[in-house]
């Protein structure tokens, strides 16, 4: 039996520094920096008070004033980057089978802002040790439960086939369309609506991160906080964000006249079995991951373009993350770029993977290679071409593009002109 290939047909992105998959392009593309000083609540009383924020208002993108009450601001958001994306695709859901039509979204942190809001509300700023239910708004169980964020895209889309939220970390947001690619090859679906939405800049994630000293204290010049590879940093910027997918088998897209953004031709994801937030020197469980996404896509090391790595803009990431890259690819690794978007629009947990798969899908529309900002100082032990400052013109045909999350999540996928994939 051929094997179906899986495409990706519309996409939309909702990042720090623009709404829309344009002005995300180019604010990357011209290596300008998101990340600002938090205005969404006081943060003096923290360790960290820098973040990437979005200008988003939901009522301003076609969400009712009913649909603004109900959700949470992460749910918003990939219902708006959902539609988006199925506008893109110029796909027509009335001329769809829906239970042929499949969902699936990815979260790490689901409905924070709306649960620490509740939180503060129902127990009167934390005064009371037994809050009071009777203050709470009506739909908090929506808060609750992850899950309604894919109830909410699938009303929004008028999908009724699978149906899931993939929650891993911060990888959730690779592994959230790696599922959808899967639905579809094995003849589940005709149609993925796939992707991830987080928005996380809260007091309480904000208190989560100081404890472990994960984000970065440098509040003083908040454009430059976000430091991947750069011998200089301290920690990531938190952000928030939403990226969405529709997918299709290619030779469906193809006699319809789809434009085809480029293929998922390979996808695989490992744990290190290690420790929460630690992570192997070595970089073992990343590498397998990346060798198996490039068999899948019956592709060779020296096939990949470029690489777009995790970055968070930690030491322990950063230099685990090289030696995953030289383990897997081998002498290639040199050879190739590689760079970081979070250093441009900060790190928004579960949503970054699938605004990384955007970004890896633009990359190769225009073949230019984002920078990574702010890698003034090079750190030694990281020494392959991270791409500082400046984009750069070059042939994009297949990205590699990989997330690592808390506790031991590596994941990797390979996007690839349907033109040169082999499969």
């Amino acid at each position: 039996m051929t094997e179906r290939r899986v495409v990706i047909t519309g996409m939309e992105v909702i990042a720090p520094g623009g709404v829309g998959r344009e002005a995300f392009w180019e604010e990357i593309s011209e290596g300008r920096t998101a990340t600002r000083g938090i205005t969404f609540f006081d943060p003096a009383p923290f360790r960290s008070r820098v973040a990437a924020q979005i200008d988003f208002c939901g009522l301003d993108h076609g969400l009712s004033p009913q649909e603004v009450r109900r959700m949470d601001r992460a749910a918003q958001l990939a219902v708006v980057a959902a539609r988006n994306a199925v506008a893109d695709s110029g796909l027509d859901p009335a001329g769809l089978d829906p239970f042929r039509v499949g969902v699936t979204v990815g979260s790490a942190v689901g409905a924070t802002m709306s649960l620490d809001s509740e939180y503060r509300v129902v127990s009167d700023g934390g005064r009371l040790d037994l809050v009071d239910h009777h203050y709470a708004v009506p739909h908090l169980y929506n808060h609750l439960v992850p899950s309604s964020f894919a109830t909410e895209v699938a009303w929004a889309v008028g999908g009724q086939g699978p149906t899931a939220v993939v929650s891993t970390g911060c990888t959730s947001g690779i592994d959230a369309v790696g599922y959808g690619v899967d639905l579809l090859r094995e003849g589940s679906v005709d149609v993925m609506v796939a992707g991830a939405s987080d928005a996380p800049i809260s007091p309480i994630t904000m208190a989560c991160f100081d404890a472990i000293k994960a984000t970065t204290p440098r509040h003083d010049e908040p454009e430059r906080a976000s430091r991947p590879f750069d011998g200089t940093r301290n920690g990531f910027v938190l952000g928030e964000g939403s990226a969405f997918f529709v997918l299709e088998e290619l030779e469906s897209a193809k006699q319809r006249g789809a434009r085809i953004y480029a293929e998922i031709a390979g996808y695989a994801t490992r744990s290190n079995a290690y420790h929460m937030t630690g992570l192997r020197r070595d970089g073992a469980e990343m590498a397998e991951a990346i060798r198996l996404a490039i068999d899948e896509a019956r592709l060779n090391p020296e096939d990949v373009d470029y690489v777009n790595a995790h970055g968070s803009g930690t030491k322990q990431n950063d230099r685990h993350e090289t030696e995953a890259f030289k383990k897997s690819l081998g002498d290639h690794a040199y050879r190739t770029p590689v760079s970081s978007i979070k250093s441009m629009v900060g790190h928004s947990l579960g949503a970054i993977g699938s605004i990384e798969i955007a970004a890896s899908a633009l990359a190769m529309r225009h073949d230019v290679v984002p920078p990574t900002a702010n890698l003034h100082t090079p750190d030694p032990e990281c020494d392959l071409d991270y791409v500082p400052l400046t984009a750069r013109e070059h042939r994009v045909d297949t990205v590699l593009t990989v997330g690592s999350g808390f506790g031991g999540f590596q994941s990797a996928m390979v996007l690839a002109s349907p033109e040169r994939s082999p499969l």
